[in-house]
């Protein structure tokens, strides 16, 4: 998956066996955004701030994107 299917601002890919794997890739990439001050990764950290607001709306993000990952073919 990329940083933009994690809600990101990128197109860097993440590799990983299991959702929390790649949800904890995503996140040290966002560390490292944050660091840099990218705006564009800023931006996104906002949007998911907001998100984050509501336990409701955040746990249904994150099953669609656990839906999302688990239907990729094994060989992404």
């Amino acid at each position: 998956m990329t940083c933009k299917q994690l809600g990101g601002a990128c197109d860097m890919a993440f590799h990983a066996e299991t959702f929390e794997e790649i949800a904890e890739l995503s996140k040290k990439h966002g560390m490292e955004m944050f660091q840099k001050a990218d705006a564009a990764h800023l931006k996104a950290m906002e949007e998911m701030q907001v998100l984050m607001k509501s336990p409701e709306a955040m746990a249904s993000w994150m099953e669609s994107k656990r839906m999302e990952f688990e239907a990729l073919p094994e060989s992404q």
